[in-house]
């Protein structure tokens, strides 16, 4: 289920964004970067879906508004962990 509700200068729908914090559970930590598949009403949540670099879908994931920053304006290159 998709939803595209959002409000003004809110995180909206098919925006990327950037964890805040690690996912518990998940391989998902701290920095790494999603695109929002759906907004839950009065911003209160999202369903984030992340990307290898080769565009294969590492899965989505439901965060709380706190738990993500949008991406919008940050000019910043992103890296690959080569340690990992």
């Amino acid at each position: 289920m998709y939803l595209y509700y959002s409000l003004p200068n809110m995180i909206k729908a098919l925006e990327r964004v950037y964890l805040l914090e690690d996912l518990t559970g998940t391989a998902f930590v701290k920095g790494d970067v999603g695109t929002v598949v759906a907004v839950y009403p009065n911003q209160k949540g999202y369903e984030v879906e992340f990307f290898a670099l080769d565009g294969t879908s590492l899965g989505v994931e439901t965060v709380l508004a706190h738990q993500v920053q949008s991406a919008n304006g940050i000019k910043k290159v992103l890296h690959i962990d080569i340690a990992a």
